[in-house]
């Protein structure tokens, strides 16, 4: 990693508030370059607190762009950090509303010169791709980076038309930490205790939402650019990694976007920016290439980012299971469209007598973690404990004829019967190495009553076979020769997927009818070498994390209660712990999220998540807290699901509320 501290231009940067409509004001910090002259406009839009969550990364870029001769703008959403109003739910039309407002107020600054670009990851990637669609005149590229063009298929909610009890709880429990969270009096003002209470009265836990939701209607498909690309005004580079599960909306942009207007990049990364230098790598100069792009469609540079391949994909080379890699093998290719000329379908078929699949319940706890941040667990171990638990068909990679390299999304085609109406399959691609160690490649997930549309729930004709079709995530891959190809199926896979009553009994599976198809490239297909900067950024923030005497959790803990066949799974997602900000803010945080399922019980299905976070100003005796309980359970007929919120200005109770509600299950 490269640390700037002298670019072509020097810096300046202060804390504004920017006007909405309604007179609700948004809290934004501007770096900007020191000249007389009118520059273009970046701007990042996030719930998550400019002055302390995410400053580390916001100090590694956005002094970075203004640097280069940008404004770099990074703005707190409504109801969140400092700024005014109230939260509501993720890319409500109030946040793109608001979203489409700050892009004009930059774009008619005196020192803009009126174009706009917006960049993010994840959520900022989201609502950076909505606003798009929204097509503001001044809006003229974006840069999305780990982000969705699907809320319902290819978000944290549902996978496969199935409901996932790993993210839809873990997410929807820390944006009611997070949205719990006070203003900071140093930059809201002694209005602050107010602002705070007006919020907490308008906290809603947003499982309620999610939950009522449980198939592809209008509220999902609000946000959704999938609906319609053709809104997409301006012009978009779609980034992602393939241990990130959003990295399919990468393929999608661009194959449905003007080539003219879009280019994609898929590295290795987990969910992060691809210039932290956070597992796995390599990282690249990503600060750089992204300035390629501005400079093209914000100041009308020639800088040959358009003439790069269409899509720029990382091709691992084959590697042993393990959680964490610092760097990965491989290479980087490049496809002149997409689908690209360089692949081609190549189908293996299934063969055996007809197999009966009835996983234990508790299949899926070495899945690794939904989201992947660069951690010591995130990834999944080897697989050959799953794979026990699975049907698995096996084909050879050849001696002698090359590796089998693959790019894009497998296909699975299964003949299946069930002999209940509910019920979901889950199929993994892995790569199993002579000594028998099997390293996940990709899976994919099917909720059986969503075979017919994303849209609709059809229960299974008891009894009958029915064919099914559904696609594995996207990935980059070579099988070397010596090596099996493995495709894993099995009927349950907790706590990713959340289990329905009489999933228990599994399916029958057909082999004669069922194969896997894979999208081969041909790995003596090339183009011009596609190479990259090394990482650079901006001199850091200087947040110190001071050590404390707790000693710290496994990041991952299974538990196995024997007489009981009862597993737990606890999760430490390390956000960020305890930390001390320049400007004299002590903020700590502590979150465990717990998985727990009886091996041949669907309806014991339980998650748990317990926050704590405490803010704390010295200088102005400020000391706050927010505490947090979530869990669901289920039974045959419904969902329960109890949320807790108490907040404290020291030791007083400020604020106290419970939420219990039932929610029927229609679809998941």
């Amino acid at each position: 990693m490269i640390i700037r501290t002298e670019f072509p231009y020097g810096t300046t940067h202060e804390d504004v508030r920017i006007p909405m409509r309604d007179g609700t004001e948004l809290y934004a910090r501007i770096w900007r370059p020191v000249t007389d002259e009118p520059v273009p406009a970046l701007l990042e839009y996030l719930p998550y607190r400019l002055t302390d969550w995410t400053a580390p990364r916001d100090w590694q870029r956005h002094p970075w762009y203004a640097g280069h001769g940008y404004a770099s703008v990074r703005v707190d959403v409504r109801g969140h950090g400092n700024s005014g109003g109230d939260p509501g739910d993720e890319y409500d039309a109030q946040e793109l509303a608001d979203g489409v407002a700050v892009v004009e107020w930059l774009a008619a600054q005196p020192w803009c010169t009126g174009s706009v670009g917006m960049f993010g990851i994840s959520w900022g990637g989201f609502n950076s791709l909505q606003i798009a669609a929204l097509a503001p005149e001044p809006l003229k590229a974006v840069v999305t980076v780990c982000s969705t063009d699907d809320r319902f298929d290819n978000d944290v909610h549902y996978m496969g038309g199935s409901l996932l009890a790993v993210d839809m709880h873990a997410w929807a429990a820390t944006m009611l930490a997070f949205a719990s969270r006070p203003p900071d009096p140093l930059y809201a003002g002694e209005g602050w205790r107010d602002q705070w209470l007006s919020r907490l009265g308008a906290v809603e836990p947003l499982v309620h939402t999610w939950l009522s939701h449980q198939t592809r209607d209008a509220y999902w498909r609000h946000g959704s650019v999938c609906e319609d690309y053709g809104a997409i005004g301006a012009a978009v580079l779609a980034v992602g990694g393939w241990h990130d599960p959003y990295r399919d909306t990468v393929l999608r942009l661009v194959a449905a976007l003007p080539a003219d207007r879009v280019r994609g990049l898929i590295g290795p990364w987990s969910h992060q920016y691809p210039d932290r230098g956070l597992p796995p790598g390599p990282a690249i100069g990503f600060l750089q290439e992204t300035l390629r792009w501005w400079d093209h469609w914000l100041k009308g540079k020639d800088t040959g980012v358009m003439s790069e391949p269409l899509l720029r994909s990382w091709i691992s080379e084959s590697h042993p299971p393990a959680t964490s890699y610092a760097t990965l093998p491989g290479r980087w290719v490049g496809d002149p469209s997409w689908p690209s000329p360089n692949v081609d379908p190549v189908t293996y078929a299934f063969q055996g007598a007809p197999v009966v699949v009835a996983s234990p319940q508790h299949t899926g706890l070495d899945a690794g973690r939904f989201f992947p941040f660069g951690n010591d667990a995130d990834l999944p171990p080897d697989q050959r404990e799953e794979d026990a638990k699975s049907a698995c068909f096996e084909f050879p990679v050849g001696d002698g004829s090359g590796p089998v390299e693959i790019l894009g999304r497998p296909v699975v085609r299964l003949r299946l019967r069930m002999d209940v109406p509910y019920g979901q399959v889950v199929a993994r691609l892995c790569d199993v190495a002579p000594d028998g160690s099997s390293t996940l490649v990709t899976r994919g997930a099917l909720n059986l009553s969503a075979r017919q549309g994303r849209d609709k729930a059809v229960p299974w004709p008891v009894g009958s076979y029915e064919d099914v079709v559904f696609e594995l995530n996207g990935i980059g891959h070579s099988f070397p020769p010596g090596h099996r190809i493995r495709v894993a199926l099995s009927s349950a896979y907790w706590p990713w997927i959340w289990p329905r009553a009489g999933s228990e009994h599994g399916w029958t599976l057909d082999p004669a009818g069922s194969a896997v198809e894979l999208p081969i490239r041909d790995p003596s297909s090339g183009s011009d070498p596609i190479l990259f900067e090394a990482p650079e950024q901006s001199e850091p923030l200087g947040v110190s994390y001071p050590a404390t005497l707790d000693a710290p959790r496994p990041e991952r803990l299974v538990v196995r209660d024997v007489a009981r066949g009862v597993w737990r799974l606890e999760v430490d997602p390390r956000y960020g712990g305890t930390r001390v900000y320049p400007d004299g803010l002590e903020f700590s945080e502590d979150a465990l999220e717990i998985y727990e399922i009886q091996e041949a019980d669907p309806l014991s299905a339980r998650t748990h998540s317990t926050w704590t976070v405490r803010l704390h100003r010295p200088e102005l005796a400020w000391d706050v807290s927010v505490v947090t309980r979530s869990e669901i359970t289920c039974d045959e007929g419904g969902f329960l699901t109890s949320n807790e919120v108490v907040c404290r200005e020291g030791n007083e109770v400020l604020f106290h509320r419970t939420w219990e509600r039932r929610l029927p299950r229609a679809a998941v």
